[in-house]
């Protein structure tokens, strides 16, 4: 700073308050002081900076699979607010791994981020209370936290699947499957409580055959699928209900080759579903909105907004493209 001083013609209290954006230079003054930092090839010590402000202006994003589609726009909507705040965004893959998770979150918290947005892959999150205490901001998205109170975002599981297996049934379906993601994750739980819900609602009973969950392979995705529509005549299903876009992508893959069409719904929209024949019904949830929705959540806590944790449930929004309104074969309702 003293270099930088001496080489713009001013003082250090002037060229403290350009570096750190305070008011009381003038726009004449601000430019000579920077093109003396420029022209020393000066650049600001956030190390420094955290020892004198204990701030970092960095928050961590701990998502379930970086390259899944779905948190793109999660990512981007978080990083948009962080930007706007003058703040960095690092983020991490859980893979859906409890202790991976830990790992993530705690490294996060070493390199002293402000605030976390967390993906949760597990079920117990007390690891993350001496952070929290320590004044780390935290969110939770798409899940509730694991037997700790905090602040989360997530959209209607619930009631978005309750609605697109109704949406089935109102479209002459009788026999529905539902093949879902692991029972431990909450989202899946919660969309398989919503498809029972519609179910009973009209009155229809469920099959042991036709609810299928577990990990999102392919591989096991298939089986599942080729083993509810290949029942016997009075047990195949007519039509399915699927947990999450990945699940949703390797059932189309099956249906493409039966003779017979079979009506399908997803929960969570994915590219080109609306360019298939025909196109796929979905259960969208918005994931910049959750994004955005947390992250500005997160920022609100870090400028002081106080009070019991918060829960945030958003909407989802059923979009009809032509799969979920295929009727049931004539003979098999």
């Amino acid at each position: 700073m003293k270099d930088v001083a001496a080489r713009a013609g001013v003082g250090l209290k002037t060229v403290s308050r350009v570096v750190n954006a305070e008011s009381g230079v003038t726009p004449d003054t601000e430019r000579r002081v920077r093109e003396a930092i420029d022209a020393l090839g000066f650049r600001r010590n956030d190390s420094a900076r955290v020892l004198r402000k204990g701030r970092t202006a960095s928050i961590g994003l701990v998502l379930e699979d970086l390259a899944d589609p779905f948190y793109g726009p999660l990512n981007r909507a978080v990083e948009e607010v962080a930007r706007a705040h003058g703040a960095l965004l690092i983020n991490g893959s859980s893979a859906e791994d409890p202790d991976r998770e830990q790992e993530l979150v705690l490294a996060l918290c070493a390199r002293r981020v402000d605030g976390l947005i967390v993906i949760p892959a597990g079920d117990d999150h007390r690891y993350l209370e001496p952070e929290m205490a320590a004044g780390v901001a935290t969110v939770f998205v798409d899940r509730p936290a694991g037997r700790i109170e905090a602040d989360v975002v997530r959209s209607d599981s619930f009631g978005g699947a309750r609605a697109g297996v109704a949406h089935l049934i109102a479209h002459g379906h009788r026999r529905i499957g539902f093949i879902g993601d692991q029972p431990r994750i909450h989202t899946a739980t919660e969309r398989l409580r919503g498809y029972h819900a519609a179910m009973a609602d009209a009155g229809l009973p469920v099959a042991e055959g036709w609810v299928a969950l577990g990990s999102t392979a392919p591989e096991r995705v298939r089986a599942a699928a080729e083993a509810m529509l290949e029942g016997t005549a009075d047990e195949a299903v007519t039509a399915v209900f699927t947990g999450n876009n990945r699940v949703t992508v390797t059932v189309v893959r099956v249906l493409a080759g039966r003779e017979h069409p079979v009506a399908l719904v997803g929960f969570d929209d994915f590219e080109l579903a609306d360019l298939l024949h025909p196109g796929v019904t979905v259960v969208a949830q918005d994931a910049a909105t959750l994004g955005r929705t947390a992250a500005d959540l997160l920022f609100s806590r870090l400028d002081g907004a106080g009070g019991a944790p918060v829960q945030v449930v958003l909407e989802t929004r059923l979009v009809p493209r032509g799969s979920g309104e295929i009727p049931p074969e004539r003979g098999r309702e």
